[in-house]
């Protein structure tokens, strides 16, 4: 088996960079020849759906189709509107809070932040993805999940300075040029905000169901809402909301403070018309296991806090099942 390295990644991106498909938003239409005055609204109105349709097929032609990964049955994906919530966190907790809840099922983890990737130093991995014999990444696996991020292929402290079509590239190769094996999950921990990959992953795969995280902090539900919009739009199913950092406790009087707020995720869930999943307290716990590679539901799996990133895990697998029985 070879290795694939970061040189060797980007020299084969600015290779194929150029045949990768970029969405169309539309055609330019050109004017016709003058109408009469004469004409009626109803020829207007008539005239006015017709161009509305073929702009719909030409949007359409543009259009990736939705191919699934082969070997995984669902793919969830963890989002944000924002960085600095905590969602990096909650998608490696909830990859192994499903599989605490039901060992029998396999989950795999990927990394789509590119420039910002944080799942090698949560899930306390190194080193470069070696090549199977069908030039397929093999996925650095750790605590039994199997993983793939730029940071395998990477320094810890070297920038990534690519163009947004290579990133949308890149994002393509550690989708389908991984041999991912037989999963039942696929956990997606995607970049803060609404852009290029997010519109790559929910246009070219088929998403079972996103995941939105944010404190109860005002600013950040902004753009937590933004971002449960963004996927509506794509008709990707909103799973819930969590609600992380929800609650402070003083390791030494164990009195709570709402640092961030109270019930902002709650009550923008209710707004949305979708679910709270669960809230994650900020805890000392939580970023210290995660600093050191060691997640809390791996770490401490009988603290409040791994319970909490469990009972997460369960009601995403609830939600799923709710989503899978609405489109029967």
């Amino acid at each position: 088996m070879s290795q694939l390295t970061y040189s060797r990644l980007s020299h084969f991106l600015r290779t194929s960079v150029h045949k990768f498909s970029v969405l169309r938003t539309g055609t330019e239409i050109k004017p016709g020849p003058a109408w009469c005055v004469q004409f009626t609204r109803c020829q207007r109105s008539v005239d006015s759906k017709s161009l509305q349709e073929r702009q719909k097929q030409q949007m359409a032609k543009g259009l990736p189709k939705q191919k699934p990964i082969t070997g995984v049955k669902q793919v969830i994906v963890v989002a944000s509107g924002k960085g600095g919530v905590g969602k990096s966190t909650t998608a490696v907790n909830l990859a192994l809070g499903l599989i605490a809840n039901d060992p029998v099922k396999s989950v795999g983890l990927l990394d789509a932040d590119v420039y910002g990737p944080s799942i090698p130093k949560l899930m306390n991995l190194k080193g470069n993805p070696e090549l199977n014999d069908n030039n397929l990444m093999i996925p650095l696996t750790n605590y039994g999940v199997p993983c793939m991020s730029m940071g395998f292929l990477v320094d810890d402290v070297a920038p990534i300075v690519w163009r947004g079509l290579m990133v949308m590239s890149a994002i393509e190769k550690l989708l389908r040029q991984v041999d991912w094996g037989s999963l039942d999950y696929l956990v997606v921990d995607m970049p803060p905000g609404t852009g290029d990959v997010q519109l790559s992953i929910s246009q070219n795969l088929p998403v079972s169901g996103v995941v939105i995280v944010s404190t109860p902090q005002d600013i950040a539900l902004l753009d937590a809402r933004r971002g449960a919009e963004m996927f509506k739009k794509l008709n990707v199913p909103v799973l819930g909301l969590v609600q992380n950092m929800s609650v402070f406790h003083c390791p030494n009087c164990n009195h709570q403070t709402h640092i961030f707020g109270s019930d902002g995720a709650r009550l923008l869930a209710d707004t949305l018309g979708v679910k709270l999943l669960g809230d994650v307290p900020l805890h000392l716990n939580i970023r210290e296991m995660s600093d050191r590679g060691k997640p809390v539901v791996i770490s401490s799996p009988d603290s409040p806090e791994a319970e909490a990133y469990r009972k997460v895990a369960a009601a995403v697998v609830q939600r799923l099942e709710e989503v899978k029985t609405c489109l029967i």
